[in-house]
């Protein structure tokens, strides 16, 4: 690879990665042919690093820990759209105060698909991470069901 590609790649990382991991990674990559996908691939794993360090220098972490089962796209996804619906609800509320329509708006349109879109993914994540981890994904279950009563509860208490 080239030197010049090599030093722009290995600057993407945080400074702590680097510190850690440079001279490694630097030594990696010169032994490596050059190509697009694989620049591709150091420059998205660079981002990653960026949002989601590498806690402690572990590079070996537990993949079964709560910490990085919570991580996965399909723990995460059912309660942001959970927090959506909410925030869909109460915003609608905030403007318009509790109004009951005679027909569902769009705001009701949209809360009903935010709740039921959210079915196959967590039946995704508890088929997928039940066994392998029962203890961190019944946490992150009950956290998936909380933010889905938390979306619900308006709804209830006002009637709409």
């Amino acid at each position: 690879m080239n030197p010049v590609l090599i030093w722009l790649l290995i600057r993407l990382y945080p400074r702590k990665w680097r510190a850690r991991y440079g001279e490694e990674f630097e030594a990696l990559l010169e032994d490596s042919p050059s190509s697009l996908r694989a620049s591709a691939n150091v420059a998205c794993s660079a981002i990653r690093e960026h949002i989601v360090p590498t806690q402690g220098g572990n590079m070996n972490q537990d993949s079964r820990a709560f910490g990085a089962i919570i991580r996965n796209p399909s723990a995460l996804i059912p309660m942001a759209m959970s927090l959506t619906a909410l925030a869909v609800v109460l915003g609608h509320i905030a403007m318009f105060g509790v109004v009951r329509e005679a027909d569902e708006g769009a705001v009701a349109h949209i809360w009903q698909l935010l709740m039921g879109l959210q079915l196959p993914v967590l039946a995704f994540f508890a088929i997928k991470w039940l066994p392998r981890a029962p203890r961190p994904s019944l946490i992150v279950l009950g956290l998936q069901a909380g933010a889905a009563l938390a979306s619900m509860a308006p709804v209830f208490i006002w009637n709409l």
